[in-house]
């Protein structure tokens, strides 16, 4: 592809500046924590170069882990999963998509995973961030509860408030682009000192 994929993550974090993805001030998040920061990944991948560097640079580590389909909570991980299934299948590596509901449909099949997936299917689980984990656990233990086997889990940015350490506890592969110190300064993963 041509970049590093601490390329891609300078590149994204620069986007992620431009487009004003990321704000300073007085935020709640999905955890019900505050921070003083808040990051909208949906900025960064629902952008058409965002998509690119994000698919970009996750793709690597698919194909290292033998991913067969990459999925995530919806809404944060809809734009990565879908820019990640078609940038694979250019790639020569298809990787299809699959989306992970908070609750199953209550109508038509009422999936709570939807896209091709099946047992025994090897799976890499992202987000777009990581705070507590908690919505990357929810996805986990979905696509755990279909009978396929989680190979790696990623997001654009770790927060470091709790959920990346649980993840790695439990013994998943877990993989940042971005990363917050204590200070709340975001820096590529692969260059922070």
């Amino acid at each position: 592809m041509g970049t590093s994929v601490a390329d891609d993550a300078q590149a994204i974090l620069d986007l992620a500046l431009r487009r004003k993805a990321l704000t300073v001030g007085e935020f709640k998040l999905t955890s019900g924590a505050t921070s003083s920061y808040y990051f909208d990944g949906r900025l960064v991948t629902l952008d058409a170069e965002g998509a690119h560097r994000v698919a970009t640079a996750f793709l690597p580590a698919l194909r290292e882990c033998g991913a067969q389909a990459i999925a995530g909570p919806t809404v944060g991980a809809d734009p990565i999963v879908g820019a990640v299934a078609a940038l694979s299948y250019l790639d020569g590596y298809p990787v299809p998509g699959l989306i992970v509901r908070g609750e199953p449909k209550t109508h038509g099949q009422k999936r709570i995973v939807e896209g091709p997936i099946a047992p025994g299917l090897r799976v890499a689980v992202v987000d777009d961030a990581c705070s507590t984990g908690g919505s990357l656990l929810h996805a986990i233990r979905e696509i755990e509860a279909a009978d396929c086997e989680v190979v790696k889990v990623m997001c654009i940015l770790d927060r470091h408030q709790g959920g990346s350490a649980e993840i790695k506890r439990l013994g998943y592969d877990f993989l940042a682009l971005l990363e917050a110190d204590e200070k709340g300064e975001i820096a590529p993963t692969a260059i922070r000192s």
